[in-house]
């Protein structure tokens, strides 16, 4: 892959120059050694300086700095030569010939990058956008909701719970719904500051207080907390030194943002990051098609389907939606999608048709195996 060359090429430039820096350094301490070994001679009383100086220049002469120094630059230079013709050959500046004309909604972009600037704690930037491009002022409600998300982890960042509970609480039941013990690692996190900072009493108190309604469902870890009172005050001398890290705060503050954006009907990263991210990964794969098809460029454009498959990590791979490969037709209750034994997927209606009766053999169209509809299974995404 042409980013494992140019990460391959990087390293070895950065070896070279780890091995010039350290080559460079020697001579340079060779040399002062050697000065100040003079300057140590002449000091003394009843030294000739000419001859002190003239045996100076002879050690110097044979260390050869500058020999030394111009053999490891040399080598570094000719490394980030190589490296630039690889960059100028692997990374296309003109990304622009993968761009294809298409019928944008305008206020739907929008809509979206003013989202973005608001799902970052953008307030500001996301209302200029909304502003300036004259877009009715349907997100106020998604702003404030986006503020309050933001108030919330900036309090978590002083180590602040209360307005983090405050959420919590207003959303308890769904949270039980889903399975979540969000408010108990909340408390938790506090209770660990209290046992550090604290006395014993007051972490048994706060623990009696906050923590005992969940004792009964979090068996284990609640005696693993009661384990920590024998430990107030001296903590990171514990068994239990690892509660003290900062990564449970942060991982309880992106469990806390995530629960927060899905409450929100929002995704943890923004539609535009997301676009962003995917579009960076399938460029390359977009660009050589573009240089393949220059000749055709009219034929480039009006594609409505590319003729490649443009491979994304699994990050990007969402299956809300199903559009059978056969039919191009969107999965729906009545069409619904259907895996077949050679684990390709097709719509219900595209087998139907394939097979033309219910106990048909047909062939799968993208490899050799054979099915029959009875052999396929309805699936749920």
């Amino acid at each position: 892959m042409e980013l494992s060359s140019i990460k391959d090429a990087f390293d070895r430039v950065s070896k070279k120059q780890k091995v010039s820096s350290s080559k460079s350094q020697e001579v340079v301490d060779q040399v002062g050694h050697e000065i100040e070994q003079a300057l140590a001679t002449i000091q003394s009383p009843h030294v000739d300086h000419k001859s002190v100086l003239t045996d100076l220049k002879v050690k110097v002469d044979a260390i050869g700095a500058l020999k030394q120094l111009e053999g490891s630059q040399k080598e570094l230079n000719a490394s980030l030569t190589k490296y630039q013709k690889l960059l100028e050959k692997l990374l296309n500046p003109d990304i622009s010939k993968a761009y294809r004309n298409v019928d944008f909604d305008t206020h739907l972009v929008n809509q979206i990058i003013a989202t973005h600037f608001y799902h970052q704690g953008l307030l500001d930037l996301g209302d200029s956008i909304i502003d300036e491009a004259g877009e009715p002022d349907s997100t106020t409600l998604l702003k404030y909701e986006f503020l309050e998300m933001h108030q919330i982890i900036e309090a978590m960042k002083i180590r602040n719970i209360q307005p983090a509970l405050n959420w919590v609480s207003d959303h308890r039941e769904k949270l039980v719904q889903i399975g979540s013990n969000l408010e108990l690692k909340i408390h938790k996190l506090k209770f660990v500051e209290v046992l550090q900072n604290g006395t014993r009493a007051d972490a048994l108190k706060y623990a009696r207080t906050y923590l005992a309604p969940f004792a009964s469902l979090n068996k284990d870890e609640f005696q693993k907390l009661m384990g920590c009172l024998l430990y107030a005050g001296r903590l990171e001398s514990s068994p239990y030194s690892e509660l003290m890290s900062p990564i449970h705060w942060e991982m309880t503050t992106e469990e806390l943002v995530r629960h927060l954006c899905t409450f929100l009907g929002q995704s943890y990263q923004s539609a535009l990051s997301v676009a962003f991210a995917a579009g960076v990964e399938g460029l390359p794969t977009l660009l050589k098609l573009a240089n393949v098809m220059a000749a055709k460029k009219p034929e480039w454009q009006a594609m409505k389907q590319l003729p490649v498959s443009v491979e994304l990590g699994k990050e990007f791979q969402f299956h809300s939606i199903f559009v059978c490969p056969v039919s191009r037709d969107q999965g729906s209750e009545e069409n619904p999608p259907m895996l077949l034994p050679c684990l390709h997927v097709l719509c219900k209606q595209s087998i139907i048709k394939l097979s033309k009766s219910s106990t048909r053999t047909f062939k799968c169209p993208y490899c050799p195996a054979e099915a029959t509809v009875a052999h396929c299974r309805q699936l749920y995404f």
